[in-house]
């Protein structure tokens, strides 16, 4: 075959997929709604931080095995790694799967505030409170600081 039949195939940008990004930004909300620092969690897989980094952003795609182990070790089924997926990404579930029951119908959230770190250290907080009657309180206060619908 002659060299000037060759067709020049151009440099494919490497981008992680869309799912893996999703699925690594749930091991991050997790891992920050525990409290676990990213080096804790390598050093509960074998991994380095910098590996855990990579996860999170969704640059390395986790493998099954590594998916049930972060499901161990985060306390979570491995369903809450694609609990909220936009439907673009798959989300939804087909009519197919529904009907014959293999998934359950869940609601999700589309709000992004639940991803804000501000959110998560809230939530953190306030289950550090070990007083219910006090936790309820703080409740009832934030309650009745914000806007009525």
């Amino acid at each position: 075959m002659p060299s000037d039949d060759i067709v020049e195939r151009p440099e494919r940008e490497h981008r992680p997929s869309p799912i893996d990004v999703h699925v690594g930004g749930r091991v991050r909300l997790r891992r920050t709604l525990l409290g676990m620092s990213q080096e804790k969690l390598g050093d509960a897989l074998g991994l380095t931080f910098q590996q855990v980094q990579k996860y999170e952003r969704g640059v390395n795609r986790i493998g099954a095995s590594r998916l049930f182990d972060l499901s161990r070790v985060l306390d979570v089924p491995i369903g809450f790694f694609f609990d909220d997926m936009p439907d673009a990404l798959g989300g939804s579930q087909s009519a197919a799967r529904r009907s014959y029951g293999l998934a359950e119908q869940q609601e999700g959230f589309d709000d992004e505030t639940l991803h804000r770190r501000e959110t998560l250290e809230l939530v953190r907080a306030y289950y550090r409170i070990n007083d219910p009657s006090v936790r309820k309180r703080v409740f009832e206060l934030i309650k009745s600081l914000t806007p009525t619908e």
